[in-house]
């Protein structure tokens, strides 16, 4: 007799964690690879499990799937893995209990990490291995994504007519990390074909609790539950739980309250948390109808405007010429010179100041809070540089916080070089985000949202930047990456240091159709050192020949070498300023005077292009 007979009167005991027990074990590999390995240590956790009161064990196979075990480099073990889980879970059951053949979510905090079309292909191959062994039931489990689950799960309908339980993840009480309510989610899963629809993991029995409040029971399927044991405490190096079992006990009532008929447990419980729950079930009959106490409703941000004392900065180039600076913050505590130099350029009239966030990996003053003291002492704007190097979603989301509350609104969205070319080789790169993702995580931002789904309260007014770089073989490739920055929200580009007008004519014919504008970077040269140093070792930055010999002609020569520097990045502003409306000036080593006279001189020209195109209407 299937389990879900049984459902329609009783309530169902499912096992705990597999994963963290082996953990607390010492295990440090691949768990499921110990179904093969170490076959005694599964089966024992099984049997313990059904000791304690378990109906339904599951297969440990939770991340037995060609994605995740390819990070063991045992992605060819797919089969041999899953096969030996369904022998063990079976031996141990021994027709006293049921087996589920679980498959894990792969999608995180980062759905777009991993295409559709990968895990589709990974859970097929997992999903057959299962079948073919004989399980009792399908569990998908742990997903935090809907697009994922909706997917698998249509899969796994469609090639079978056994029970599928189907369990999503939340971060926030009641709602997905996309703002989906928890009640549309268990709608749509109970629609695509779901027999048991529930949460498990990230949430402890309080948490679970109240979101499981805010649902009505389904009409066809039943509910789950596989709550954590609580938050991990991290000792010595080592994750381990200190749930109490008699938390569990306590809160068994309730979540039989809320209509859920199948309880197991998560991450961080052990035999005695089921065994807790088990007898404090013993012969209870599950509810057949509930009171909802909160209708939940997709989440909808009310915050007060942002008001801003001037455009964003996209806006601003968009309607007129602009010129904007960069002026990286010191690399000493020493700043005096900065602020010499942001002041004079402040004097020139230019539209924002940008401050680079440790520029090749070097460690320099923090960028929002020299920006701050520019925008109040000196009341010019900043335009804050933010890399995925230095920070983990943690780092970023609190970072984009404390500039939205120091009234910084104006961020560049980059990559970053990494950790090894600078002054710390042996520093981590972090990159839990790409630029493209950062884009997302801001946009998401100004519609008041976290990246995790959770609402901030007040919608951030951000102008996001992204970096373009037309030094490359392939301009058509590079424009490709611009569209896709567009697609996650990029309002603006301001490219790597250009040092060819013929480079500047290919790049506007290149991107004249996108409809965003593009600040084009120029950095003066200070010495013929200089210029083979950028051309030769500096990523994304490539001299023609006729001005590194022109460069060569000043060797030894300080001043005429910036003389002539600044000779050719006027040139090049002419040309720039002809196809483009935004001029981005690099001071190289605090030169700022460099970039004092280059911001006026561009300033001027662009002044002067404005005049004859209005002579010309006149005329016209």
């Amino acid at each position: 007799m299937s389990f879900l007979k049984i459902l329609e009167n009783e309530i169902l005991i499912a096992d705990g964690a597999i994963g963290t027990l082996l953990y607390s074990y010492g295990a440090g590999t691949c768990i499921e690879e110990l179904n093969v390995s170490h076959p005694e240590d599964i089966m024992r956790i099984h049997k313990a499990y059904m000791d304690a009161g378990a109906n339904l064990i599951q297969t440990n196979t939770y991340a037995a799937n060609y994605i995740k075990l390819e990070r063991y480099g045992l992605e060819d073990q797919v089969k041999e893995i899953n096969s030996a889980a369904v022998k063990l879970a079976r031996q141990a059951a021994d027709k006293k209990a049921y087996v589920l053949g679980t498959i894990g979510g792969n999608r995180g905090i980062r759905p777009s990490a991993i295409p559709i079309e990968e895990i589709k292909r990974s859970f097929r191959e997992q999903l057959y291995c299962l079948l073919l062994e004989g399980v009792d039931g399908i569990l998908l489990e742990t997903f935090y994504d809907m697009e994922e689950i909706e997917t698998v799960l249509a899969i796994a309908r469609k090639e079978t007519d056994l029970p599928i339980i189907a369990q999503v993840s939340l971060q926030e009480i009641g709602i997905m990390q996309d703002q989906t309510p928890l009640q549309e989610v268990f709608n749509t899963l109970e629609d695509k074909g779901a027999d048991i629809v529930g949460l498990n993991c990230r949430l402890g029995p309080h948490h679970m609790i109240a979101s499981l409040e805010q649902v009505e029971l389904p009409k066809k399927a039943y509910l789950s539950a596989y709550p954590n044991a609580g938050l991990p405490a991290y000792t010595d190096g080592q994750f381990h739980y200190e749930g109490n079992p008699e938390y569990f006990r306590k809160s068994a009532h309730s979540f039989r309250e809320q209509g859920v008929r199948l309880i197991g447990g998560c991450c961080g419980t052990t035999p005695e948390h089921i065994r807790a729950i088990s007898e404090e079930l013993k012969g209870l009959k599950p509810l057949a109808d509930k009171r909802v106490i909160v209708k939940t409703a997709r989440v909808e941000v009310k915050s007060a405007e942002i008001i801003r004392a001037t455009p964003p900065l996209h806006q601003i180039v968009k309607e007129r010429p602009s010129v904007i600076v960069e002026l990286d913050s010191p690399r000493k505590l020493d700043t005096i010179r900065f602020f010499e130099g942001a002041k004079a350029l402040k004097e020139t009239g230019i539209d924002a100041l940008t401050l680079a966030d440790n520029s090749l990996a070097s460690p320099r003053i923090s960028n929002s809070a020299i920006g701050h003291m520019v925008k109040e002492n000196i009341g010019l704007r900043p335009l804050v540089h933010l890399t995925c190097r230095d920070r983990n979603i943690i780092g970023l989301q609190s970072h984009l916080m404390g500039l939205h509350t120091l009234g910084l609104h104006d961020v560049l969205a980059i990559t970053g070089d990494p950790a090894r070319v600078g002054d710390f080789p042996g520093a981590s790169s972090v990159f839990d985000l790409s630029s493209f993702e950062l884009i997302e995580m801001i946009k998401q931002f100004n519609s008041g949202l976290s990246y995790s789904g959770k609402d901030l309260g007040q919608k951030g007014a951000f102008s996001v930047g992204a970096a373009f770089n037309p030094n490359v073989r392939s301009l058509e490739k590079a424009v490709l990456r611009m569209e896709k920055k567009i697609h996650c929200g990029a309002d603006y580009f301001i490219t790597q240091p250009v040092y060819s007008e013929k480079l500047l004519l290919e790049t506007y014919e290149a991107t004249k159709h996108l409809d965003v504008p593009i600040y084009i970077g120029l950095m003066p040269l200070t010495s013929s050192r200089n210029a083979e140093f950028l051309h030769n070792e500096v990523p994304g930055i490539k001299i023609s020949q006729e001005i590194l010999e022109t460069m060569a002609k000043f060797n030894n020569e300080p001043l005429l070498s910036k003389k002539e520097g600044i000779a050719i990045t006027k040139g090049l502003i002419e040309a720039a300023a002809e196809l483009f409306n935004g001029i981005y000036l690099i001071t190289p080593f605090m030169n700022y005077e460099m970039s004092v006279e280059l911001s006026q001189y561009a300033n001027e020209y662009s002044s002067l292009l404005l005049r004859r195109k209005q002579n010309v209407n006149y005329v016209n």
